[in-house]
């Protein structure tokens, strides 16, 4: 049966850049939401102490939630060697933080599309240095999560792995049982693609989703996909917006994943005007996951 877990869309600049909300704060704000777990960001200014992750896993357990999934962002693209030997060693850090949090998913990506890689190079880089981090997972009890991704907040270039070929290729060629997908279908837009096709190609690897919607201001999809095209840059016509407003079809979503079987995590990215928005979002989610899966609670 799915389970329901939020993250701190609108506080990423407070949590992680000016330190102006602490994590206490986010803690008790998302565990009063009818949920039943907060993903984590590792970027959170105070995870700078590994002494403080154990107080945040017991902060969030007594109120009768968990911490089951971790975002990070490992660039393993980059052509030096040392370079991405050092992103290995944060992915494994990473992995090592998702344990003591008593999570079970560990994001993955596949770095920046640089412009000097070929699509077969990029491939093979990020694929090798995602094997490379397999192992300590799986001693762990970790599953490494792969999203299609945009970009992350601090890099020059877009996700490589954005477009849904490169990112079906990625996907293919890493076969190991704490591998899997993190789906979500708003990053699909921003690539200029259709997020459906996308699920029927991957629906069999997804393990966790990031749940939200996107709105278009102005045009259509059709313009999206002619100026956007995957460019550098958020896309201008897409707006972050309230889930079940925007441009996903979350029926037909869980209709698939219901189908191939799908019980694992969906982790809502939303509430970007506030917490009123959010609890709408998580409420619209609810109802939704019970209509397709009957005994959800």
């Amino acid at each position: 049966m799915p389970k329901l877990a939020v993250f701190p869309k609108a506080f990423m600049n407070a949590l992680c850049k000016d330190g102006s909300m602490r994590v206490s704060e986010w803690i008790d704000l998302a565990c009063a939401l009818n949920v039943d777990g907060l993903e984590w960001y590792a970027g959170f200014l105070e995870m700078a102490d590994e002494s403080a992750w154990p107080k945040f896993r017991k902060q969030v357990e007594i109120q009768g939630k968990v911490i089951p999934m971790l975002c990070c962002s490992p660039d393993f693209t980059h052509p030096d060697v040392v370079f991405r030997n050092k992103e290995i060693q944060k992915q494994k850090h990473w992995i090592h933080m998702t344990s003591i949090l008593g999570g079970s998913y560990c994001r993955v990506l596949s770095g920046q599309r640089r412009p000097e890689l070929s699509l077969d190079e990029g491939v093979d880089l990020a694929a090798a240095c995602i094997q490379e981090c397999l192992p300590y997972a799986e001693e762990l009890g970790i599953t490494l999560i792969l999203e299609n991704h945009y970009k992350d907040d601090f890099w020059e270039y877009p996700e490589f792995a954005q477009k849904m070929e490169v990112f079906c290729q990625l996907v293919n060629k890493i076969d190991h049982p704490n591998f899997g997908v993190n789906y979500d279908p708003s990053n699909t837009f921003l690539a200029g693609e259709d997020p459906l096709e996308l699920l029927y190609r991957v629906s069999d690897r997804v393990v966790t989703m990031h749940a939200s919607d996107r709105y278009l201001i102005a045009g259509t999809i059709e313009d999206l996909r002619n100026e956007e095209n995957g460019a550098v840059g958020y896309a201008k016509r897409l707006r972050h917006g309230e889930i079940g407003k925007g441009l996903n079809d979350y029926d037909a979503i869980f209709k698939e994943l219901k189908r191939v079987g799908f019980d694992g995590w969906i982790s809502i990215e939303d509430g970007v005007d506030g917490m009123d928005q959010l609890e709408r979002s998580v409420a619209f989610l609810r109802k939704k996951i019970k209509a397709h899966w009957p005994g959800f609670k």
